[in-house]
């Protein structure tokens, strides 16, 4: 097990202090932070490596390359991929789900055909399909939520059929915690030849992930989440699946080849894969914060990771749980979640909750967390939402906890 003081000396926003309070950042979910590897290793690629890939043989447009390259090696190597051909770079999970349903979607999917998505997902993943859906006339189905916060795999079974073509379903829900049987979704989506495509926003970050072992077709998550920087994120997808869909994005080094042909048009080759699918000019800086940080993890181990986490949320949960006043959202046993507690204190919105949990130096989330039909689905509105990471202690849970003590107090006079 790693040491969460020692991991937090590589931190050095965590020095910060908000109001005059140390800084105590429950927001994780929505981003992590970086520690001062990861920084160093994108100054030092501007610093000294800074040059166009793939376009030159000059030596720095060589590095830059390599560099470029080696990062879908460790990527690869770290969800357990087949190979880096599996590993497109995009901007963020946002538009690895969009690469899919408009490569994919776009180009194969009509009427008769049905979209299954479930209630837990993020608007990234519902958002791309209901649009695809208006233009090719496909059916979007939506799975169901039980009132303990997890998947209703009944209401799965009863609606998977030789119409659907893909399964949509968050691995970890950015708002329940809950951590989803993906493994056993995938069988039961290829049963009736459909694929399965995982966000991997919450799971990637924070659970050791082999995606042979889930026997997942596609799986999008962010950098920005798992300590890297912001604008990298990554699509994993079979390469056998791959190579037959059409481009999201056209233009320079996604092609092998373009000729006109008098009379015909243009003539246009693809280039392999990855690169296919990466069109222009990439985010060749995030890329190598997001090699330095899968490196950072791979040294602490993400077994450590989530074990860790899962100590944080057990004690966390335990704490919030005695706290009249305060509803925490989602399974019950720690065991079966991620690092992440939606709550709202009676008688106030979640953001009022966070507004004065701010005035502690506190920061957590607040609103629908870009999920409304999973706050609809439990009669809410919105939340509140502390989500923890590596660097996180226990100690500050006792401040948060004493904070809620006197927000719930306040809140009762109001």
């Amino acid at each position: 097990m790693f040491d969460p003081y020692e991991v937090r000396r590589d931190f050095p926003i965590l020095d910060r202090r908000v109001g005059g309070k140390r800084l105590i950042y429950f927001d994780n979910a929505a981003t992590s932070q970086k520690p001062i590897q990861v920084i160093e290793a994108v100054s030092n690629y501007y610093r000294y490596y800074n040059s166009n890939v793939h376009r030159a043989v000059h030596t720095m447009s060589q590095e830059a390359s390599q560099l470029y390259e080696d990062a879908h090696e460790y990527v690869a190597r770290f969800i357990g991929a087949d190979s880096y051909r599996e590993i497109i770079f995009v901007k963020n999970a946002t538009e690895a789900i969009n690469l899919v349903a408009y490569s994919l979607g776009l180009h194969e999917f009509g009427e008769g055909d049905e979209v299954l998505v479930t209630l837990m997902d993020h608007h990234s993943t519902i958002v791309p399909w209901h649009i695809i859906s208006k233009v090719k006339g496909f059916k979007i189905r939506y799975v169901n939520v039980t009132g303990d916060g997890h998947i209703d795999m009944d209401d799965l079974e009863s609606k998977l059929s030789s119409r659907t073509r893909i399964l949509c379903v968050p691995h970890v829900s950015n708002v329940l915690g809950t951590i989803n049987d993906v493994a056993e979704m995938a069988k039961m989506v290829h049963e009736v030849g459909g694929y399965i495509l995982v966000d991997g926003a919450q799971s990637v970050p924070h659970i050791p992930i082999d995606v042979k072992k889930l026997g997942i077709d596609f799986l999008a998550f962010s950098g920005h989440k798992m300590l890297g920087p912001m604008g990298i994120g990554v699509l994993y997808g079979r390469e056998d699946i791959l190579e037959d869909m059409e481009p999201f994005l056209g233009g320079g080094d996604m092609i092998s080849s373009v000729h006109l042909e008098p009379g015909v048009g243009f003539r246009i080759e693809y280039n392999d894969l990855p690169w296919k699918f990466e069109a222009g000019t990439p985010n060749v800086a995030g890329a190598v914060g997001l090699m330095e940080a899968v490196k950072y993890l791979e040294r602490l181990g993400m077994e450590n990771v989530h074990s860790y986490e899962r100590e944080l949320v057990r004690y966390a949960m335990g704490l919030m749980d005695g706290l009249d006043g305060v509803e925490v959202y989602g399974p019950r046993d720690p065991g079966e979640r991620a690092g992440v507690v939606a709550f709202n204190v009676r008688g106030i919105g979640g953001h009022e909750a966070a507004s004065l949990l701010d005035d502690y130096g506190i920061m957590v989330r607040s609103g629908h967390h870009c999920a409304q039909p999973l706050h609809d689905r439990f009669g809410i509105t919105n939340s509140a939402r502390a989500s923890f990471y590596i660097y996180n202690l226990k100690e500050e849970i006792d401040i948060f906890i004493d904070a809620l003590k006197e927000i719930v107090v306040v809140s009762s006079e109001l």
